[in-house]
């Protein structure tokens, strides 16, 4: 089998990147984006095809790993995009909760945003190449560091960031919003880029 990672998603495969996202992710995004067939509408529609690196085995997509910056995200949307989906009244109180969790991007941090590898391709170091590749473009930008966050149930991926040389930089504890996201705290973790 042969593995790539590029730089941006095919056109082909973005029904396939919203599948993995929302595995990855729909545990945390459930009672917000759901139901599972309207979240994935939503996901297709709002990719940014140029904020992400992929890992494509032998043409199937295997891993991905989105980015901010100011010209956008991976995956963001507009309250445009979630009356689509969701219609008025379910855009409304979806635009409020999903304006947490967030961070804005600054001159000095790059923010890597939704690292996701299939079940069957864990474990081969899929999600390693994937972060490499998001601060190895980190670095081509100019920026300093790399951060992002990670939810306190999700101790596999903190427990990765670490080995890649990524550490905690501060813990923000979510109140009553833990009910909708189902954890208590986000990480977030910051890697230092060098030339």
């Amino acid at each position: 089998m042969t593995l790539a990672v590029q730089h941006g998603l095919p056109g082909h495969q973005r029904r396939a990147a919203a599948e993995l996202y929302w595995q990855a992710f729909g545990g945390k995004l459930g009672r917000v984006l759901g139901p599972d067939q309207a979240a994935l509408t939503y996901l297709e529609r709002v990719m940014q095809q140029d904020h992400v690196f992929v890992a494509l085995e032998d043409g199937h997509l295997v891993g991905l790993a989105g980015y901010k910056t100011a010209g956008g995200s991976f995956v963001g949307g507009t309250a445009d995009d979630l009356r689509a989906v969701y219609g008025r009244a379910g855009a409304m109180w979806r635009g409020v909760l999903l304006r947490f969790p967030g961070h804005d991007v600054g001159e000095a941090r790059f923010l890597m945003d939704g690292v996701c590898v299939a079940y069957g391709a864990r474990g081969r170091g899929i999600g390693s190449r994937l972060v490499e590749a998001v601060c190895a473009e980190a670095r081509r930008r100019g920026h300093a560091e790399v951060c992002l966050d990670v939810i306190d149930t999700n101790w596999r991926a903190k427990a990765l960031y670490e080995r890649l040389g990524f550490s905690a930089a501060g813990e923000d504890r979510i109140g009553p919003l833990r009910h909708v996201y189902g954890f208590h705290s986000v990480t977030t973790m910051v890697r230092r880029i060098t030339s």
